[in-house]
C-alpha cells in the first residue's frame, strides 16, 4: 500500500505533506524512513527537486474550478534526498476561515509542538485546496492564524517567552547571555525551546560540534534547539538591522537549511539583549525570513513557500523491508513546483464554524 505525498519547502526547510485523511497507521516509522537524508524519498527522475522546468508556469486550478497557487518552474528546490519532517494535515474546509490541524513528525520519530516554516507550508497547502487567503492552524502550541498573499506566507508565532517554566529550564531565573558548554546563550521558547548564541560569523563556527553539548545540557530537561546568529549590518543607531542564522534542530539532530522558530528566537533574543529593535530580516542558509515582534500582539514570521513535487510512498508495513536494504525510496510523477505566500499583516481574528 502507498500513501500520496507532496514535497514542499519554506526557505529550504523541506517537508513531506500527507493529507490526514490518508490512513498512516505508523507515523513514526513512516517519518524515520522517508525523511532519511541518505535513503529517504528522492525527487522524481528529471525534476531535480522541482527545478527541471518540465511544467509550464501558470496557475493550477482548484478542485472546485477556482484558481490555485502559482506554478513556478524555478522553485529553488535542491533535489535533496529525504526531508526535515512529515506534516500530517487535517483540513476543516467548512470553517470560515478554513482550519487545518497540523502534526509534525520529525525524522527521529518525535513530534514537534510548533514549526514556523512547517506552519507556513501547512497554510499554503490549505489555501491551495480552498482558495482562501486566510487559514487557521491548530498546532500543539496553540491556534495560529496565517495569511497567504502571492509568493509569501505570514504566520502568527505566539509571544516569545524567556520564563524558565516555558522554555523549559531546570532552574528558576531566566537564562540570558550566560555560558553553557562553551557558548554564551539566551534561552527562549518560540513554540519550541531555543538556545540562541550571538557570534561574529555563523559560517566560521562548527555548528555540530558546539551545538550538541548544549542541545543535551542538564539545564534543558527536554533538550533544546541551538541557534547561532551574527549581525548582517548596523543601522545608524548602531543596532543590527538583520542577522544571519544557523540552527541545529532537536528532532532532526542536525542543521537544517532554515528554521522559522529559530528566526523568531534570534529576533526575540536580540531585542532582549539590546542588539536590535523593530522588524528584522533573519537569513538562514535557505533564504530570508522577516520577523515582526509587536509590543501588543504575537510575533509573526513571513517568507516564501514552494511546492516541488508529488509522489506515492510505501506505508510503514511495507517500509521495513525497503529501509533494511538501504535503497533510496523512489518517487512517482512530478507535478512541478507551486509557490504560495502571504503578506505581513498581523493576524488577530479567529474563525467561526459554518454549518456547525
Amino acid at each position: 500500500m502507498t500513501v500520496p505525498v507532496e514535497k514542499w519547502h519554506g526557505t529550504g526547510n523541506d517537508f513531506l505533506v500527507v493529507d490526514a485523511e490518508r490512513y498512516v497507521p505508523q507515523r513514526r516509522p513512516f517519518a524515520r524512513v522517508h525523511c532519511d537524508r541518505e535513503n529517504g524519498v528522492v525527487p522524481p527522475a528529471g525534476t531535480d527537486g522541482g527545478t527541471s522546468g518540465q511544467v509550464d508556469s501558470g496557475r493550477v486550478a482548484q478542485a472546485d474550478g477556482g484558481e490555485g497557487v502559482r506554478v513556478d518552474t524555478d522553485c529553488g528546490g535542491d533535489g535533496r534526498v529525504g526531508a526535515d519532517g512529515v506534516l500530517f494535515l487535517a483540513l476543516e474546509a467548512d470553517y470560515r476561515p478554513p482550519r487545518a490541524v497540523m502534526t509534525l513528525v520529525q525524522p527521529d520519530g518525535s513530534t514537534a509542538p510548533m514549526c514556523g516554516n512547517g506552519a507556513r507550508v501547512a497554510a499554503a497547502w490549505a489555501a491551495q485546496r480552498t482558495g482562501a487567503d486566510r487559514i487557521m492552524l491548530d498546532t500543539q502550541a496553540g491556534t495560529r492564524e496565517a495569511r497567504v498573499d502571492g509568493r509569501s506566507v505570514t504566520v502568527e508565532m505566539g509571544t516569545p517567552s524567556f520564563d524558565p517554566a516555558d522554555v523549559p529550564l531546570d532552574r528558576d531565573p531566566p537564562l540570558v547571555d550566560e555560558e553553557v558548554a562553551d557558548l554564551r546563550v539566551t534561552a527562549v521558547n518560540t513554540g519550541v525551546p531555543h538556545a540562541v548564541a550571538f557570534v561574529p560569523d555563523v559560517d566560521a563556527v562548527d555548528l555540530d560540534a558546539v551545538a550538541a553539548p548544549v542541545r543535551d545540557h542538564d539545564l534543558f530537561p527536554r533538550g533544546t534547539n541551538v541557534t547561532l546568529a551574527s549581525p548582517r549590518g548596523h543601522a545608524a543607531s548602531g543596532e543590527a538591522d538583520g542577522f544571519d542564522q544557523r540552527t541545529y534542530e532537536r528532532g532532526v539532530e542536525g542543521e537544517t537549511r532554515s528554521c522559522g522558530t529559530g528566526a523568531v528566537a534570534v529576533a526575540a533574543a536580540a531585542r532582549r539583549l539590546g542588539l536590535a529593535e523593530g522588524d528584522l530580516t533573519v537569513a538562514p542558509p535557505g533564504g530570508e525570513l522577516s520577523v515582526s515582534l509587536p509590543a501588543d500582539g504575537p510575533a509573526t514570521l513571513t517568507g516564501p513557500v514552494e511546492r516541488t513535487f508529488e509522489t506515492d510512498l510505501p506505508r510503514p508495513e511495507s517500509v521495513d523491508s525497503q529501509s533494511a536494504s538501504g535503497t533510496p525510496q523512489s518517487s512517482g510523477t512530478a507535478s512541478g513546483s507551486e509557490s504560495a505566500a502571504s503578506g505581513s499583516e498581523t493576524c488577530a481574528s479567529r474563525s467561526e464554524p459554518v454549518g456547525r
